[in-house]
């Protein structure tokens, strides 16, 4: 009698094993989700520009509806006008402009002038807070125009409604102006920048028998204004220029002889704080929240220039 075999399969279980192919489907998605988020990332860093390049890429190109020829050299398009032949299937070629990486001189010019745009702007808007809440002043915020001009934050005291700054023809300046000047020099004596002030009349001939005109009375209001600052606690060597332009610079010229026309300009000019003094003034607080007493305010001791700039005082010549 033949012997007879029996064979016992042992079927799978814990202990059995699976094969590698889990470890590849695995680590395909793991490299599909590092590619997914690091795209992510490259979209959200690009600029405007570059995203409109990868958007007009992608964009398939218009259809000739040129009905004559295939709309290339056959279709009367030149090589002059299309610059060069290219494929009807290929994608545009597309070039972006990546700006130059700024150096460091140029990433701090940045930041100071962003400094300074930033102490002007809190320069005006601490003024005009403080015109509406004095009760000294109180309507006389009509006579205060503050604006930023491409010079750099400019406070004009003009003739309003009846309100004078200067009596007529006088260059003993009111009261209530000097209230406002008091204001003015609160917020500006801590900044840094250098000073324009400029005095403006209306287009009313003035003329003496000594030959005194609008041109003397303009000059003079302008300088009062110099000295009235100076003795509210600004620093005398940041005034950079003071000038009488009589009224060859109206604010209304439509109306010549509108009593508006007659003003003082006091400008902070832009770009002539250096960083030092822009961040000792940072510093310091705000510019709102300077002291109303010039005895409290010390200026920022400016670095020593290789020649001392003397500051300018003109009357244009008459014309």
């Amino acid at each position: 009698m033949p012997d007879i075999v029996i064979k016992k399969v042992k079927k799978g279980g814990h202990g059995g094993h699976h094969g590698g192919s889990w470890k590849v489907a695995y680590a395909d998605f793991v490299t599909a989700m590092m590619a997914f988020f690091l795209m992510l990332w490259l979209l959200s860093s690009a600029s405007e520009e570059q995203l409109q390049g990868i958007s007009t890429y992608f964009t398939p190109e218009t259809v000739s509806q040129n009905d004559s020829g295939s709309g290339g050299l056959l279709g009367g398009i030149s090589l002059a006008e299309e610059g060069a032949l290219r494929s009807e299937f290929g994608a545009p070629a597309v070039s972006i402009d990546i700006p130059p990486p700024q150096t460091p001189d140029e990433r701090e010019a940045i930041r100071v002038a962003q400094m300074e745009e930033q102490q002007l702007n809190d320069a005006r808007e601490e003024l005009r807070k403080a015109i509406e809440s004095s009760e000294e002043l109180q309507g006389l915020e009509k006579n205060i125009r503050i604006e930023d001009t491409k010079e750099g934050l400019r406070i004009q005291l003009l003739d309003e409604d009846g309100t004078a700054m200067f009596p007529s023809g006088s260059t003993t300046m009111a009261e209530h102006t000097k209230g406002l000047l008091q204001k003015v020099a609160e917020i500006i004596e801590k900044l840094p920048q250098d000073i324009s002030i400029e005095g403006h009349t209306d287009s009313v001939p003035f003329n003496r028998a000594d030959g005194y005109s609008n041109w003397e009375l303009s000059s003079e209001r302008a300088l009062a204004t110099r000295r009235t600052l100076s003795d509210l606690g600004v620093n005398t060597d940041r005034f950079a220029k003071v000038a009488g332009l009589a009224d060859t610079d109206p604010l209304m010229p439509e109306a010549p002889a509108n009593e508006r026309n007659r003003r003082i300009s006091i400008t902070l000019l832009r770009g002539t704080g250096d960083r030092t003094g822009l961040e000792a003034a940072s510093e310091n607080g705000d510019a709102g929240t300077a002291s109303s007493s010039p005895s409290q305010a010390e200026p920022a001791e400016p670095a020593a220039p290789a020649t001392q700039r003397r500051p300018t005082f003109s009357v244009p010549s008459q014309p």
